[in-house]
């Protein structure tokens, strides 16, 4: 495949795992707020229970109550984002942390418009907050990034010696 192909092709997984993460974040959502009531608790695995919440920050319920500040913050986060994976799109993997960060914070953004703040559902133990699916890919997608920016270059050559 040529190299003018891949950085296409870049874009094209990019927004494929976006829709992806989107529409299964959305659809997660919309189970949880068809059938568990606000407060009600069901208990999934040991440790792991699903509740019905509303989250008015970003991810993990951080800045909550500052709407501002929380879409001026994702959407300078996004802007980054682009411009970083625009000029390493032909970086292997690139794709995949972009679309999951990007279909994650559509996915809040989508709940922000449609009621004013976020559904959360997964509640772990310990006092961890509850969060949703589109949190679970912006985190991941944040690990992903930066194995891919900083893990090993399989193009590389070592040095001579």
């Amino acid at each position: 495949m040529s190299l003018a192909r891949r950085p296409a092709l870049a874009w094209l997984w990019t927004a494929l795992v976006m829709v992806l993460v989107v529409a299964l974040d959305q659809l997660s959502k919309s189970a949880i707020r068809k059938s568990i009531v606000p407060g009600e608790t069901r208990n999934v695995l040991p440790g792991v229970q699903l509740v019905n919440t509303r989250n008015q920050g970003v991810a993990f319920g951080f800045l909550p109550g500052r709407h501002v500040a929380v879409t001026l913050l994702v959407g300078l986060a996004l802007l980054v984002l682009l411009v970083y994976f625009a000029r390493h799109r032909d970086k292997p993997l690139i794709w995949l942390p972009t679309g999951m960060l990007l279909g994650g914070a559509l996915g809040n953004i989508l709940d922000r418009l449609r009621a004013g703040s976020v559904t959360d559902f997964v509640k772990l133990p310990l006092g961890w907050p509850a969060f949703n699916l589109a949190d679970a890919c912006i985190t991941l997608g944040v690990l992903l990034l930066l194995f891919v920016i900083e893990g090993p270059d399989r193009h590389h050559q070592p040095p001579p010696r």
